[in-house]
Formats: structure tokens, sequence, C-alpha cells
């Protein structure tokens, strides 16, 4: 296995910095990693005994960012080291506050391994959901570092089930301890005899009901609440998803206003949301800090051209329509189910246990195509009894799931003691 891995990883790193002469993302990835020795190293004394967890991007931040920030407050003098496999978890919390330092996770090599661990010499270590480095996981127990695999999923299909999965089995044992979102999983790896596991749930409940308690007011936001008209927000939609909702809405009996707050602010995209979907057209950058209600009295679509707005303004929405359903995968459904909110998505969504779940619980709804969504929006719209029994199972069933972090964040500091 290591060699094999180890070939495969290496030509996997050959295949991005040749893609990386044309695409923006393998660019990003290679360029990232450049002086990254240098950058640890600078932080090797602040680091040393640190907490390090590592995610892929930014969705499996949000789900291990609740138990980092009750870990530090109980041990805010901790230092954390916080890595990322992807430019876009890297770009978008490498001013985490809570981190005493942020970077790339180093390619996974026996050497890279060893010699990061001997750098930062970590107390302990967090893997979020579904991170498997041989290379860093056996760095670390051979260290004898605990390392934790928090909100994990498991599918029967994967390796470590499956006959000749021996190598991904033995990556399995090199945690102290794996805490689960589900029966099914722990299931699974209770049938293979890893027995250091438990269910915790999946932590990112926790964390928009955070935001939620926080209730950050967005004044733009109210002002456009407080004028006439029902509001459906698009939230991280792409090209699919756009086309779909301008189809369906073309011949639907509602009309609501619309603020569209898309996966990625490309001016070209942009440019093609503010063509295409009805006017009077706004957008975010262009109302400044003193929007009013009167501004919102005609308007139509409120295109929200800026990030790290979305979980907060799904508070002003009444139906939440979230992107990605259509491509890889949908994005964050909890998001706008916390604020009790119905929530309607694509298709592409078996890999999320949260889809199945509210749609199962009255307040999610999949759709297909424009015919579908168009008749889902009608009856969200058209009937506001309806509206509110899908609004109050979104929040109930968010509410319902709180508690992971809790129950992981024990363990993990009686390693840190």
């Amino acid at each position: 296995m290591p060699a094999l891995y180890s070939a495969s990883v290496g030509m996997y790193h050959l295949a991005v910095r040749c893609a990386a002469a044309w695409n923006p993302k393998a660019k990003a990835w290679v360029k990232g990693r450049e002086d990254l020795w240098s950058r640890l190293g600078a932080k090797k004394e602040a680091l040393r005994g640190c907490l390090w967890m590592h995610c892929a991007s930014v969705g499996e931040f949000e789900q291990g960012r609740p138990v980092l920030e009750a870990i530090k407050a109980q041990r805010p003098d901790l230092p954390v080291l916080l890595t990322f496999f992807s430019p876009s978890g890297y770009e978008a919390r490498k001013d985490f506050p809570l981190a005493t330092h942020v970077d790339y996770l180093p390619e996974d090599s026996a050497r890279n391994a060893r010699r990061l661990v001997d750098l930062i010499a970590p107390r302990a270590s967090i893997f979020v959901k579904y991170e498997f480095w041989y290379h860093h996981l056996h760095a670390l127990k051979a260290k004898g570092v605990p390392v934790f695999l928090i909100s994990a999923l498991f599918r029967a299909s994967q390796p470590f089930f499956k006959w000749y999965g021996g190598a991904w089995r033995e990556m399995l044992g090199c945690y102290a301890h794996i805490f689960t979102q589900d029966e099914k999983s722990h299931a699974l790896l209770l049938g293979i005899g890893v027995d250091r596991v438990s269910v915790s749930g999946d932590t990112r409940f926790d964390r928009v009901m955070a935001i939620v308690k926080a209730d950050e007011e967005l004044p733009t936001a109210r002002a456009m609440a407080g004028s006439h008209g029902r509001i459906l927000l698009c939230g991280s939609t792409w090209p699919k998803d756009e086309s779909l909702l301008l189809e369906a809405l073309q011949t639907a009996r509602a009309t609501p206003r619309i603020v569209i707050a898309p996966h990625e602010l490309k001016k070209e995209h942009l440019a093609t949301i503010d063509r295409d979907f009805p006017e009077p057209l706004m957008t975010w950058s262009a109302l400044g800090s003193d929007a009013s209600v009167p501004q919102f009295s005609n308007m139509r679509t409120l295109l929200v051209d800026r990030i790290g707005l979305l979980a907060r303004l799904y508070k002003y929405a009444d139906v939440a329509y979230v992107g990605g359903g259509f491509g890889d995968g949908i994005h964050s459904l909890l998001e706008a189910a916390a604020w009790g909110k119905p929530v309607i998505f694509g298709s592409k969504h078996t890999k999320f246990t949260e889809a199945k779940g509210l749609i199962d619980a009255g307040g999610g709804f999949e759709v297909r195509n424009a015919d579908e969504l168009r008749a889902v929006l009608d009856r969200l719209f058209g009937d506001k009894d309806v509206l509110a029994a899908a609004g109050k199972a979104a929040g109930n069933y968010v509410r319902e799931r709180v508690g992971a972090t809790e129950r992981i964040v024990g363990p993990v500091m009686r390693a840190l003691c």
C-alpha cells in the first residue's frame, strides 16, 4: 500500500502541476504551496504543542469550527494550526482569528509527514469528515499523537468495507477515536472491527444554530424585508440553477421578489444575472449602508455581490432555494433551515443526509426540472398555512439535532491535558 499510495499521490500532484498552466484552481493549489515550509518554519516556536485541525475546504471547516471554538473557550492559550487541502478553503479562512497559523496541507509523503510532525510537535489533531492521508496519519501515530476524526460519514461502497481495502482499514486504526454523524456509519465501522467509535451527530447543526442565536442584523436586508412582497432567497447558485429559476418563474402564479447570492462572483456571471433576472434589479454593493424601505418598493431582484452574508441573509427570506443540486452536489441546506425556512434544492443530493431528512420532515423539497420548481413555488407562496408548516418543520429538524460539539469536545480536551 505505501508504495502504491505514494505513486498515485505523486501522479496526482504531477497532474495538478500540469493543469496549473491553464486551470485557475490548479494554479492556486500549486502557488499556495510555494514557500509552505518557510511559512511553517517561521511559526515553529509559536506552534509547538499545538492542536492541529485539518479540513478539506470551507464546508468541512464549518463542521470543525464549533469544536475548535469550544476548545479555545476552555484553552485560550492553546496554539492552533489550521490546514486546508483546497485553495478555496484556505482563501476563505486564512485570517481565522482563533488559529495561530493557517496554511495548506503539505503533500502527503512520508518525508513531509514526518517533517511536519517534528516541526510543530502537535499535542492532538482533529481531521474533519473525509480526511484520510496515509503518511500524515501514520506519522502522527508513530509520535503518539492522538488523532480524532469528527463528523465522519461512511458508506458501504467505500474501500474500507471491501475485500481489497486492508490498507484503508489500516488508516482507520490511526485514529484515537472516530465520531460519526449517524448510526449507519457507526454500524459499518463496528462490522469491520473498528470499535473506537461513537455517534456524535453532525457539528454543522451546532454551527448554524449558533448563527441563529447570534442574530446579527443586516440593515439592508431588514429594509428589504420591511417592504412589500414575499422573498425567495436563492443561495449559492450556479448557472444551471439560475436557468431553472428563470424558466419556472416565467409561468409561476407566485411572483416573489428574488434575492440571489451566486456561489461564484466572477464578473461575467454577475453580468449574466444582471441581464437576465427580473427588473428593477439592485446590487448589494450599490445600495451602500443607508438602504431604506422605500428603495425596495419596486425592486424585483436583489443581486448579492458580496461574500460572507448568506448564512445571515436567510433570516429575511420566506422561502430558500439552495444551489448545487444540478452539479457536484447541493450547498448548505442547514443555514436556511435553521432560520425556519422551507428549502428547495436539485436532485443531486444522495450524499447529503440532511436533504433526505428535510424532505421526510416536510421542510425540504427536491425538484428535478422547472415544472416541479414552479409547482413547489406556487404551493408555498400560494398558501400561508403550507408555508408556515414547512418552515416550522425545517426549523425543528435542525433544533432537534444540536449537541454534537459537546459530545466531541470532552474526549479531545482530555487528550490535550
